[in-house]
């Protein structure tokens, strides 16, 4: 079938099977890679986008239950035109929120849906809206920090 998918300001005209998954248009017919598959259960977080500035797991829903109705972000639409990075990814270096890196994008997108959801940029606050998504490398310490730097620095601007 073809659908039309949205993607950091860009239409996509793709065909492709009724049962595919968004992560899977997205890294596959799309070719933006950044959104990681990692437990393909909704569990893990790793493949959090943006579909009109709410956070959601990729793997879990239909590219057509999506298209062409909402507007999906991904981890490669961050920066701006000049190339400079958003304030969550620019937390996330200053902080040191990453070490492998396979969680960062879904991490960094789930903060940013933080801001919308009006989550305190406090750690206990970040702490509980980071319930669903796992990192395995870090602890969360640099995660938690980013997180609270990046909400501040988007409400200060």
């Amino acid at each position: 079938m073809s659908v039309t998918l949205r993607v950091n300001e860009r239409d996509y005209e793709l065909h492709i099977e009724a049962n595919t998954f968004l992560v899977d248009a997205l890294r596959i017919d799309c070719n933006l890679s950044g959104t990681n598959q990692g437990c393909d259960t909704a569990q893990c977080g790793a493949c959090t986008v943006l579909v009109e500035g709410k956070a959601i797991k990729s793997c879990n829903v239909l590219a057509i239950q999506i298209a062409p109705k909402a507007r999906i972000s991904t981890i490669e639409g961050l920066e701006d035109a000049s190339g400079t990075l958003h304030p969550m990814q620019r937390a996330f270096s200053e902080h040191h929120g990453l070490q492998c890196g396979f969680c960062t994008p879904g991490m960094i997108l789930r903060g940013i849906a933080m801001h919308a959801e009006g989550v305190a940029s406090e750690p206990h606050s970040v702490r509980e809206a980071l319930a669903g998504n796992l990192c395995r490398c870090t602890g969360y310490e640099g995660i938690v920090n980013a997180i609270c730097a990046g909400l501040n620095q988007m409400r200060a601007l």
